[in-house]
């Protein structure tokens, strides 16, 4: 096996609840990456990990496999490192040992296949690079931040960095829509965050995260921009 998708699903969502599944232009919102994973034409298997029964079903019904997830990792501390260390512990328990993997957010609804495929191909392109992230620049640079004082007055946080914004370092941030990585670097570092890291960008307006309400709002204005043709 030479790829797999792995996309983190649990049911436990806080702040917005049911998040994973909740509707997006008449469907769940899991089946947008599922969908982008599977028309990519890159992987083995499109793998969705989760503890629960309903969004088992619905990554079943739009095409994916579904890894049953322990429930110690089911929690608000589990981390997508620990849940991709898992399936692919599992796997390799079963002789299936993927050279790549691409951990893919189950609430990264606007990435295309085309994202997956230029992001893969950064892998071939620069020998020696063992992971890629999805990224994005920041809409106000960090180092214009100001920081509130003791007498309640603001101070630049950075002031070596009071200069033109042409001259400002170039920072991106991950933006939580995926992750590809070397299997055997991956689960010997336990990280995706690399020597040998490079960055796919995407614009921060398709990089939009689901967590709040505030965000589903946002998502179900972009949706018809990003998603009428699904």
């Amino acid at each position: 096996m030479t790829r797999v998708a792995i996309i983190p699903a649990r049911g436990g969502s806080k702040r917005l609840p049911r998040k994973n599944i909740i509707p997006v232009l008449g469907k769940p919102a899991l089946f947008y990456p599922i969908q982008a994973a599977l028309k990519a034409g890159l992987f083995d298997q499109v793998i969705v990990s989760t503890e629960d029964d309903q969004i088992k079903e619905v990554a079943e019904e739009c095409g994916a496999s579904v890894m049953a997830r322990p429930r110690q990792l089911a929690g608000d501390r589990a981390s997508v490192v620990q849940v991709c260390q898992d399936v692919l512990e599992r796997l390799g328990n079963k002789g299936i040992h993927p050279a790549h993997f691409c951990c893919i957010y189950a609430t990264a609804l606007f990435i295309t296949p085309k994202d997956l495929q230029e992001s893969f191909l950064l892998m071939e392109q620069f020998f020696g690079t063992d992971s890629v992230m999805g990224v994005s620049k920041f809409n106000l640079q960090p180092v214009q931040a100001l920081e509130t004082c003791d007498n309640g007055c603001l101070r630049p946080k950075w002031p070596d960095y009071n200069m033109p914004s042409q001259l400002h370092p170039k920072l991106v941030a991950s933006n939580g829509t995926f992750y590809w990585a070397d299997t055997v670097t991956f689960l010997t570092n336990k990280t995706f965050y690399t020597d040998k890291l490079r960055g796919y960008e995407i614009p921060w307006v398709r990089a939009i995260d689901l967590d709040t309400t505030e965000d589903y709002e946002n998502v179900q204005l972009l949706a018809p921009l990003f998603l009428a043709k699904e």
